[in-house]
């Protein structure tokens, strides 16, 4: 008898990380270029299969405003944004978690060549993937975006600490599948005006 045909929960929140105050850059980089990397983030986790797609703010305010925020666009605020990279991290997981999605795409605003292609990629990896994990990788190192499975969530939120998100958790994790994207592009983040980082 054949197995009746189920459905496989493939939803992912999308999560771009907004909320620093970017103090190397000199303002808070979801301002930066008139607002160009966060409309870039945006869409790339949208046109990369992710839906909703939270922007998370912090050091702007509670107004999306203030932000430059389309008003389109879902957004949470992080009150405690200045404890560290993983305030923004947990607050994420708990939006993902409220949404009732399966995975999260995560991805900070700062890295301005990324696209709809490389989150497609390691989207579809992580949903191969029965550990459901994927991380982009450019030129061996590893990058953004990456996808968690709801599964891991408890052990990405132990681990995440002050300027620590899901990295610490995703380093002892031998079954993440790393995504080569340096065709795609080159992953690189801008933590100073004018020059790329890295």
């Amino acid at each position: 008898m054949r197995a009746p045909n189920r459905s496989i929960d493939r939803s992912c929140t999308g999560l771009v990380l907004a909320a620093g105050a970017g103090t190397r850059y000199g303002r808070p980089k979801v301002l930066a270029e008139g607002g160009a990397w966060l409309r870039s983030a945006v869409a790339a986790l949208r046109e990369g299969g992710c839906d909703p797609v939270v922007v998370l703010l912090g050091a702007t305010g509670p107004d999306p405003a203030a932000a430059g925020l389309d008003p389109a666009t879902a957004w949470h605020w992080v009150p405690d944004w200045a404890t560290g990279l993983s305030a923004t991290v947990r607050a994420g997981l708990g939006v993902a978690a409220a949404a009732g999605t399966r995975y999260v795409a995560i991805l900070p605003v700062d890295i301005p060549d990324m696209n709809a292609r490389v989150v497609s990629r390691v989207l579809d990896a992580a949903l191969r993937n029965p550990a459901g994990l994927a991380r982009a990788v450019f030129h061996d190192t590893p990058g953004h975006p990456a996808v968690i499975e709801n599964k891991h969530w408890t052990g990405v939120l132990a681990t995440a600490v002050g300027d620590k998100g899901a990295g610490s958790y995703l380093g002892t994790r031998q079954d993440m599948v790393c995504v080569t994207c340096d065709d795609l592009a080159t992953g690189a983040d801008r933590d100073f005006p004018g020059v790329g980082a890295r």
